[in-house]
């Protein structure tokens, strides 16, 4: 039986995107699903493509950088549906920028969303599934927080390996408490959160994770997620290829950096490759 089968799943940043993917592919297998946005549209018409499929979803309006609003959508998840098992931590935003071009005040709201919104879920509900003994937190890093490349995007690569590195240590703490912890790590995906991307800088190059990754499609990244989280997986990358160069890293992370330098300086800007098809375009 499918771990998603009669659970109840709350996803923040779920009106778009991967977290609309991921919503309909947990529905798919089972799950009733509260799709929880700051983009009340979105979420709504999320949960309606759901309930169209014959599943079971709520919209909620929530703001993930305020604990009011938080608390709130989560109130009324659990309203509708009990407790919840499964909490997925997935909002996210991104900026573009020399790293000396960016404000004090864009790190500040990059990681108060990316980061910190995720330390406000869990102060909901970490206590209650500690208590019970059960549930699944998920969140979501990014390959620009896994290895050096996203140097014109800093403060989204610093708050996505703070992601990696709590949803690691949480796993270590919670797996002997019965609460399961999955890291999703996505590679190059076909999404559209650079739309509206807010620029400090002229003419700053989007610096990818590497020209041998093809970019995949968000419905691919939802299979890939809830295949994961069914084999009981903590670190779940869209792309196997992270863990070669991963070890390329750990192998000289001093060689790794000046070889992503003399790469960027040979103009190989590390873009991905793009098939509309596997993009899901």
């Amino acid at each position: 039986m499918s771990i998603f089968a009669g659970k109840s799943a709350l996803i923040f940043g779920g009106g778009l995107n991967i977290g609309r993917a991921v919503a309909q592919e947990f529905s798919r297998r089972g799950a009733r699903v509260a799709v929880a946005d700051l983009n009340v549209e979105g979420a709504t018409e999320a949960a309606a493509r759901i309930r169209a499929e014959g599943g079971e979803a709520i919209a909620l309006r929530c703001d993930v950088t305020d604990s009011d609003s938080l608390r709130a959508a989560a109130a009324e998840a659990e309203a509708a549906f009990g407790e919840i098992d499964i909490v997925m931590n997935n909002a996210g935003i991104l900026c573009s920028g020399n790293p000396e071009d960016f404000p004090f005040s864009e790190w500040e709201r990059v990681i108060n969303c990316n980061l910190l919104s995720m330390v406000r879920s869990n102060e909901i509900f970490l206590p209650k599934m500690i208590a019970r003994g059960s549930g699944h937190i998920v969140n979501t890093a990014s390959f620009a927080g896994l290895y050096p490349y996203g140097i014109n995007r800093l403060p989204y690569a610093v708050s996505k390996a703070g992601v990696l590195n709590l949803s690691q240590n949480l796993a270590l703490y919670l797996m002997p408490r019965g609460v399961k912890v999955s890291c999703l790590c996505p590679g190059p995906v076909m999404t559209s959160i650079a739309n509206g991307l807010k620029s400090f800088s002229g003419n700053v190059p989007m610096y990818g994770p590497g020209k041998h990754l093809w970019v995949k499609s968000q419905a691919e990244t939802a299979t890939i997620l809830a295949d994961g989280m069914e084999a009981g997986r903590i670190f779940i990358p869209t792309h196997e290829e992270a863990f070669d160069t991963m070890a390329a890293w750990a192998a000289s992370p001093d060689d790794f950096i000046r070889a992503q330098a003399a790469a960027f300086a040979a103009g190989d800007e590390g873009r991905p490759q793009f098939d509309p098809a596997k993009a899901g375009v």
